[in-house]
């Protein structure tokens, strides 16, 4: 049997010598090329999914079904390589949260985070963030856990506090603290701005849990390269963005330019279909196809 992708991200988790680096994917094309750059691991991206699969910002909008639709395809892409995937607040209550907990383990997901948000969320990076209370969002962790049991997998549960923003440092520490000792795998302090909130989180969960980092462009976050983080004691650190921005910024153009001169070549040879087809199996499909047509004339 192969090895379940959350086993293998348990085991790169146990590796201390390791910072496990995983480019925000939101779609197949996405996800195919940072898998042909080499990463071992992938983030879906909430936010990506919200824009690219409804069109809209990430409001809370994307259900989970829509979530877990775009983790199930991007995860089975290759199987061999853990996505960790974005799971909002659980999208309801504690049964809610256990529905979401037993999707992602059917969809081959290796692990997932958990906020503390309302419902209506935002991203976590913008203002104006409402949050639940602490007993309830400890609710969403036990419920997650408890689903984790009773289906025996070892699925990653990533606990993550929206809380900074408006409660500040400690107390939010005190939340991931308590979704730790509830049983979640990792800690994951959002919307850090400084070097002291990274070292905080970092120093509290040393020989307790690892750390995961989300390094978003453009927004306030500290910033730190994958060298310096691993440093800090980050074992997983994400770029939600990355994929995401370039694309918005060269599509726009590319628009731009043929709004404007009613033309495009020059994207001729950089891009052609047959390279884009490449990078999304085209090799591996035809010689697929080929294989059983000769076994079929054999």
């Amino acid at each position: 049997m192969p090895v379940p992708a959350s086993t293998r991200l348990r085991a790169l988790l146990n590796d201390p010598s390791q910072i496990i680096v995983a480019p925000g994917v939101y779609d197949g094309i996405s996800a195919r090329l940072a898998l042909n750059a080499g990463f071992g691991a992938l983030y879906m991206t909430g936010a990506g999914t919200s824009m690219s699969a409804l069109g809209v910002a990430d409001l809370g909008l994307a259900t989970m079904t829509e979530m877990k639709q775009n983790a199930e395809m991007i995860a089975n892409l290759d199987r061999s390589v853990p996505v960790i995937a974005d799971a909002d607040t659980g999208y309801g209550a504690t049964l809610n949260v256990a529905r979401t907990t037993a999707s992602y383990i059917a969809a081959g997901v290796a692990g997932f985070h958990l906020e503390d948000q309302v419902v209506n969320k935002k991203c976590g990076h913008l203002a104006g963030k409402q949050l639940v209370s602490k007993e309830e969002y400890l609710a969403r962790i036990h419920a997650a856990v408890e689903t984790r049991k009773r289906l025996e997998s070892d699925i990653v549960i990533i606990a993550r506090t929206d809380a900074l923003q408006s409660l500040g440092l400690e107390e939010s520490l005190n939340r991931l603290e308590a979704a730790v000792n509830a049983g979640a795998d990792v800690a994951f302090l959002e919307a850090i701005s400084t070097r002291e909130e990274l070292e905080a989180v970092c120093a509290r969960f040393k020989g307790k849990a690892p750390v995961m980092y989300g390094m978003v462009q453009g927004f306030n976050a500290y910033k730190v390269t994958v060298q310096e983080a691993q440093a800090f004691g980050v074992q997983i650190i994400v770029y939600a963005a990355v994929c995401l921005t370039p694309s918005f910024l060269a599509v726009s153009q590319a628009l731009k330019t043929l709004k404007e001169t009613g033309d495009t070549e020059q994207y001729s040879g950089q891009g052609t279909p047959h390279k884009l087809f490449d990078a999304c199996g085209l090799k591996e499909l035809v010689d697929f196809d080929r294989l059983i047509a000769d076994s079929i004339q054999n």
